[in-house]
């Protein structure tokens, strides 16, 4: 199977982990960098309704299939903030900080805040996520890039706006802390289904 690099990326991702398990995962490192995807953003659940949270990047090396992550706005402290506002009274959060902070907080030289490129920063959080929800797959990125095959290439097919019906990925509802003010709101961060369903999160994507 072949995706996108991707922030956090969304539960609807991390479903076709779980359908592709035992199988090594192709993760497309040789595209030029579209902008307005997963590959840098993700939504969460806030009190106020759904944010984005944006890795700024920059192509310092003048390639533009090797972005860069930017200081810009003190974005990691920002994405941090967002994050323990969301849901530091969600069920799992304090279960699972001390894995996520130090994609945001420097805990040393191995902290993956230290990681100069996107895809070696989300490598990192996709690695995470795949131990943490208990998915046995193996991550390789491509080393040349391929124009859209088949139906096990779905870099272009998960998207945020005007995403194809994907057969495979059911947005069912699970416990959301703010849903009793504003529904529930599916296909967001992993994070969400982390935070909110704790162990529990693998039964929901085998369904």
């Amino acid at each position: 199977m072949l995706l996108s690099t991707t922030y956090f990326g969304p539960i609807q991702w991390y479903r076709h982990l779980f359908l592709h398990q035992g199988e090594t995962i192709y993760i497309e490192s040789r595209e030029t960098f579209p902008k307005q995807t997963y590959r840098n953003r993700c939504y969460i659940q806030t009190p106020n309704g759904p944010q984005a949270l944006t890795i700024p990047v920059t192509h310092g090396d003048g390639s533009p299939t090797t972005p860069l992550i930017s200081s810009h706005g003190n974005w990691r402290h920002l994405h941090w903030q967002a994050l323990q506002t969301a849901y530091g009274e969600s069920p799992f959060f304090e279960y699972y900080a001390d894995d996520i902070e130090p994609f945001y907080i420097d805990k040393g030289e191995d902290s993956p805040c230290h990681l100069p490129t996107l895809h070696a920063y989300n490598q990192a959080a996709m690695q995470l996520m795949a131990s943490l929800l208990d998915l046995d797959v193996t991550f390789a990125p491509t080393d040349t890039f391929l124009p859209p095959e088949d139906d096990n290439d779905l870099r272009y097919a998960i998207r945020p706006k005007h995403a194809p019906v994907d057969p495979l990925f059911t947005p069912r509802p699970y416990y959301q802390q703010h849903a009793h003010k504003q529904g529930f709101l599916p296909n967001l961060s992993i994070l969400d289904l982390l935070f909110n369903e704790g162990p529990a999160a693998p039964l929901w994507l085998a369904k």
